[in-house]
């Protein structure tokens, strides 16, 4: 999880490095409650077993005091204590602790590949959710790319079996021009989603040479570059209109391209989210092989008619119930009631279908984000009437509505979700005020950890 200190120079780097440290001693605190050892959790002494740590735990390089007097410096005097304390604790106690803190050393989790696994590269990573799905499939990720710094760190903790210099923090236009040969020539699978904003514009012009759909056209480029078996590619469903465009695009760098609509549910995910996926074979590949690429998605589609469907319920089953808290600014206060960033899993090994197709059979000890948002007391109000299924146009909620006189626009601002369907799509907007997913039974929105069960992330 941690980079060296010695290499941290900017704010940005200084503030992930205090957050990972927040985590830790979180976790410590849990571990600490469970195993009922409060009292011990004392020692903040930099022992010499407290330093071996920190280097195993790659914040220390070597043994030299100098860089206890930076960790001293970006920490503070009591964050500072608090993290020694943790240590001291996780090394006195290790043999109860077991491998709950494996999370922090990134050689303890990588996973390994079985003989005969393909390669891939992940442009617009993201968090990793696209990587994972096809990790799970023994494919080996070598490249990853996002021009986000909060996904480029959150994608190195979800994968640390890909070498840290092949995460890139960079635009994909600078990227593609640095990929040497001897690197690129390893590389089986091409993925991405790259974000295209234009397909939402309807107009008689070549929707594909919109100045906003840049990135698809560098995504091209790349594929043109690294010139990989296979490509694939995920998208809106808006864009379906002008798949062609996209077929011929492909085509011209000689691949034969074939597109469809998929919609999650299908494949078991407890959401129904409609994407346009393009899946292109190199067409040295298609004729040594002989594969006819118009039979790929029928193929897909008869292989979902095995997959057990499930639906809202499922993924919110083994959760905590919580409240919203009524306090603004609560984000940061972890709370019985409302929800912690971290928590211990109370219902590890009691979980249905979905969770044990969802975690891999694991069992998983942590939760990660489940904590309410705030809610004011119109929307309080709202969340406690409206039905399971209804939205802003419901007579319930009229006489607190407060974008009534523009019902046609507004009316899936407020929409309580129906347990025994799959959700609707999760969006990014869901970060603003998530009021178009309020939970089915409970006066809130969804949680972070619950809109990631939604889509199928793990619960680790």
């Amino acid at each position: 999880m941690f980079e060296l200190i010695s290499n941290i120079k900017t704010n940005k780097e200084k503030k992930f490095f205090i957050e990972k440290i927040n985590i830790y001693i979180k976790f410590t605190n849990i571990i600490a409650q469970s195993l009922k050892l409060e009292n011990n959790y004392l020692n903040d002494q930099l022992a010499p077993k407290t330093v071996l740590e920190l280097i195993n735990l790659n914040i220390f390089k070597s043994k030299d005091n100098f860089e206890n007097l930076y960790l001293n410096k970006i920490l503070k005097k009591e964050l500072n204590s608090k993290f020694l304390s943790s240590i001291n604790f996780n090394i006195k106690n290790r043999k109860k602790i077991g491998n709950s803190l494996d999370i922090f050393y990134s050689n303890k989790k990588v996973k390994n590949l079985k003989k005969n696994f393909f390669t891939i590269a992940d442009f617009f990573c993201g968090a990793g959710g696209l990587s994972f799905g096809f990790s799970q499939e023994n494919f080996k990720i070598i490249l990853a790319n996002d021009n986000d710094e909060d996904c480029i760190e959150t994608y190195k903790l979800n994968h640390p079996e890909v070498t840290k210099s092949r995460v890139f923090k960079e635009d994909i236009k600078t990227l593609i021009k640095k990929i040497d040969v001897k690197f690129h020539k390893k590389i089986d699978v091409v993925v991405g989603g790259p974000p295209c904003q234009g397909f939402s514009n309807v107009n008689q012009q070549r929707i594909i040479d919109d100045p906003r759909n840049k990135l698809y056209k560098y995504f091209v480029q790349a594929v043109k570059k690294i010139n990989p078996k296979i490509v694939v590619m995920e998208n809106v469903k808006g864009m379906y209109p002008y798949a062609d465009q996209v077929k011929q695009d492909f085509e011209k760098i000689s691949y034969a391209m074939t597109y469809d609509v998929l919609v999650s549910d299908q494949f078991g995910v407890a959401q129904k989210r409609p994407r346009l996926f393009f899946i292109g074979i190199r067409e040295d590949i298609i004729k040594k092989k002989k594969i006819n690429i118009s039979d790929v998605f029928a193929e897909i589609k008869e292989e979902t008619k095995k997959i057990k469907r499930h639906i809202l319920k499922d993924a919110l089953a083994f959760i905590k119930p919580l409240v919203s808290p009524r306090i603004k600014n609560m984000t940061e206060s972890d709370d019985e009631r409302t929800g912690k960033k971290i928590d211990k899993n109370p219902f590890s090994g009691n979980e249905n279908s979905y969770l044990k197709l969802i975690n891999q059979n694991r069992k998983i000890d942590f939760i990660f984000n489940h904590k309410a948002r705030y809610a004011s007391d119109v929307n309080y109000e709202i969340f406690s009437k409206l039905g399971q299924g209804e939205d802003g146009t419901s007579k319930k909620i009229q006489h607190v509505f407060p974008y009534k006189h523009r019902n046609h626009i507004f009316k899936d601002k407020y929409f309580r979700l129906d347990e025994n369907k799959p959700s609707r799509t999760i969006t990014a907007h869901l970060r603003m005020d998530c009021l178009s997913h309020i939970h089915p039974t409970q006066s809130r929105t969804i949680t972070p950890r619950e809109a990631a069960r939604i889509q199928s992330f793990p619960d680790d």
